[in-house]
């Protein structure tokens, strides 16, 4: 004899052991969809468990040896480039302080770090004079060059002397990425030479945010 489903059946309450299973069941689509939400929609090159953490030990502009832990609890920047470069770096580093104008008083959580791959002509000194002129908060490191090579080779980045007429004049070949690390030192992000200021600034700003 074939059962017969009545009105009844379909309505009666749902067993206390399956009713909590499909309390959990939402409670964790609830939770997929909240965490799904939470990933930032970055504008720049996602890098994040990609590259190393920050860590050097070079020489700042202002002639003092300095590690990564000077700039912790800060957004840093950090791009390679020299000071007789004749127009990447200096067009980069009209963008960055673009950059930071636009992030106003946000802008001093961040610090720019413009390493030199000309340590023989960049001294100290000489990375003061030339990064002054664009912004205070960008800080010029140099060392010796097994030091910069070894910075350059631990985030992938290239670069090699051309060819000049005289021991002093030469032009260095170099990458341009820019590299972004948060507050932790961990790189996150990596912008390139087509990265817009808007999209800088939109990311480094979703980065500030998540201090603390």
């Amino acid at each position: 004899m074939k059962y017969k489903h009545s009105a009844r059946d379909y309505c009666r309450p749902p067993e206390p052991m399956c009713l909590r299973a499909w309390v959990v069941l939402i409670a964790l689509t609830i939770l997929l969809v909240g965490c799904a939400r939470a990933v930032p929609a970055w504008r720049l090159d996602d890098v994040e468990g990609h590259l190393p953490d920050l860590a050097f030990r070079l020489t700042s502009d202002a002639g003092d040896e300095v590690t990564e832990k000077a700039y912790a609890g800060d957004v840093v920047l950090l791009f390679f480039g020299y000071t007789h470069c004749p127009d990447v770096c200096p067009l980069t580093l009209a963008r960055l302080h673009g950059g930071l104008e636009k992030l106003g008083r946000a802008g001093n959580q961040v610090h720019v770090l413009f390493v030199s791959v000309d340590p023989t002509r960049d001294t100290p000194q000489a990375l003061h004079r030339y990064l002054s002129v664009f912004d205070s908060r960008i800080t010029g490191l140099t060392g010796s060059p097994a030091a910069v090579e070894s910075l350059a080779k631990r985030y992938r980045a290239a670069f090699s002397r051309e060819t000049g007429t005289n021991a002093s004049d030469y032009e260095v070949s170099h990458s341009s990425g820019i590299y972004v690390f948060d507050q932790k030192g961990k790189a996150r992000l990596l912008a390139t030479p087509t990265s817009s200021i808007d999209a800088i600034v939109h990311d480094v700003r979703i980065l500030i945010s998540e201090k603390g």
